[in-house]
This record gives structure tokens, sequence and C-alpha cells, in this order.
């Protein structure tokens, strides 16, 4: 079972994670929605084509922009489409 904890909280859990350039994507449905606040920030890949991002936000605590998915992913990433990663602090094991 692979687990993103952030702020000694579990956030998502999933045996189900895809890894793509070193980064676990869990499905949507793994990730607690009660810890997922939206963002307006967006990113261009230019192979996976533009993310999204929602800050992480637990006990009070925030974590501006700490998960990201591709909504209408490129066909080369088409397996991560209704996934979403994590990164600045959380911790993926």
């Amino acid at each position: 079972m692979v687990q993103a904890i952030w702020n000694e909280t579990v956030v998502a859990s999933s045996d189900a994670t895809v890894v793509v350039e070193g980064n676990h994507y869990f499905p949507a449905e793994a990730v607690d929605p009660r810890f997922l606040k939206p963002s307006a920030r967006t990113s261009v890949c230019p192979w996976k084509g533009t993310a999204s991002y929602h800050t992480l936000v637990v006990d009070g605590a925030e974590n501006p922009d700490a998960a990201w998915y591709y909504p209408d992913p490129k066909p080369a990433a088409a397996e991560i489409k209704g996934r979403i990663a994590f990164w600045k602090g959380v911790v993926v094991r």
C-alpha cells in the first residue's frame, strides 16, 4: 500500500498507483477530498499537457499547490488521467 503523508496525516492511500517520472499518481478516489482545496495554478509539460493543482489543508495548515493532476493529459500520458500526485514535502511511501 502506497501512502501520501503530510503534516502527520495520510491524505491518500492506494495499492494502484501509477509511477511516472518517479512520482506516484494516486487514483482520485484514493485521495481524501477533505484535504484538497482548489488552486488557480497551472503548469505545462510538453508531453503530459497542462497540470492543475490543489493546496493541501490539514489541521488548518496549508501546503500551497502540493498536489497536481492532469485533467486532460496528452495521449502519451493517458494512464495518469483521473490521478493525483504530490510534492512539496509530502512523503510518499
